[in-house]
């Protein structure tokens, strides 16, 4: 401490201030059960740490309890795009009501991950969140056994905690929100065959298409299929006004994503088409662009934020092993009209 700044409060000096025993204090600010002390005894240590701006020492209580009230947060990608900082907002914002700091670590996208691991392990994080951009299926490196893990938009292959988009229930919810406005004539681009058949790929995107193929079973309609190789605002481009040139009764078009609808805009207008009066257009994740098109793009949204504030909850929490989804909300804008 440098000469002359004030001195930190110690225990002793809230039991000097309450005037009772620097046991029954420690009893009182660990919250210790069993203490047997009176509601007053416990007002007068409160209100005395208060007045003098006591705060407990982490590292003190760590050799206390084992624990160190840090977990630690491993991505493929902490990085300053919506979605990256969305989850780790999400991570930040639980663990701090659940008194707990975060250590962060990347493995970028060559790997890396077992070294992060270990990294986190020799720091004595109390759990583990693994989080990914994408969610698929990862294989994680040995950890100890004692130690939590969840997986945050992600699976593994030992079938760790996890939480996941409700991907198919949003698929559901696209089609339905076309049909309740009397679109029967609709178009789906954008299936990817090794996304939908490759864990490695994605654990969820087969289920946003199945969503999709449910909905569109139950009103009876069969759409126009197109598959595509990439996700991109070109291939939007190139295969949308491929569909739009090859069916013209077409009245919307479910987007893959939102890349894939960002092309089918510039599609449309390369052909005089106008969003929505001429065709409909809905997509997934709630990309940051999507709120600035014009017309708005309605689209179902990833719940990154939502997904680490939860992944958070499940490690320090009581919440029963498995995976957990999480809604992806529809965002209603104005790509989308009622016939």
């Amino acid at each position: 401490m440098a000469p002359g700044s004030p001195r930190r409060p110690t225990l002793a000096d809230v039991a000097r201030r309450a005037e009772m025993s620097p046991a029954a204090v420690s009893l009182i600010l660990n919250n210790r059960p069993g203490s047997r002390l009176s509601a007053e005894a416990v007002e007068r240590v409160r209100a005395a740490a208060a007045e003098l701006g006591y705060r407990p020492n982490p590292a003190a209580q760590s050799l206390r309890s084992g624990k160190t009230r840090t977990i630690g947060f491993v991505s493929d990608q902490v990085t300053l795009t919506r979605y990256a900082s969305a989850m780790i907002g999400g991570v930040l914002e639980s663990a701090r009501m659940l008194g707990h700091t975060v250590l962060m670590s990347e493995t970028g996208r060559g790997g890396g991950l077992a070294e992060a691991v270990e990294e986190m392990v020799d720091r004595r994080v109390d759990g583990l969140l693994i989080g990914l951009m994408a969610a698929r299926l990862i294989e994680v490196p040995p950890i100890p056994e004692q130690l939590p893990l969840v997986l945050v938009n992600g699976a593994s292959q030992e079938e760790h905690p996890c939480v996941l988009p409700a991907e198919r229930s949003a698929g559901e919810a696209v089609v339905r929100h076309l049909v309740e406005r009397r679109h029967r004539r609709i178009g789906v681009l954008g299936e990817l065959p090794d996304e939908l058949t490759v864990p490695a790929a994605s654990v969820t995107i087969r289920d946003r298409f199945a969503g999709i193929s449910a909905q569109l079973a139950r009103a009876r309609l069969a759409p126009v299929r197109v598959e595509v190789p990439a996700w991109s605002p070109e291939v939007g481009y190139d295969f949308g006004g491929r569909l739009l040139d090859g069916h013209p009764e077409l009245t919307a078009i479910i987007a893959a994503n939102d890349n894939v609808a960002f092309g089918v805009y510039q599609a449309a207008a390369a052909r005089g088409l106008r969003v929505p009066d001429d065709v409909s257009i809905v997509s997934f994740d709630d990309e940051e662009l999507a709120a600035y098109l014009r017309p708005g793009l309605t689209t179902a949204r990833l719940p990154y934020g939502q997904m680490g504030r939860l992944g958070v909850e499940m490690l320090l929490g009581d919440r029963p092993a498995g995976c957990e989804r999480l809604a992806m909300p529809l965002i209603e804008r104005g790509s989308v009209r009622s016939l």
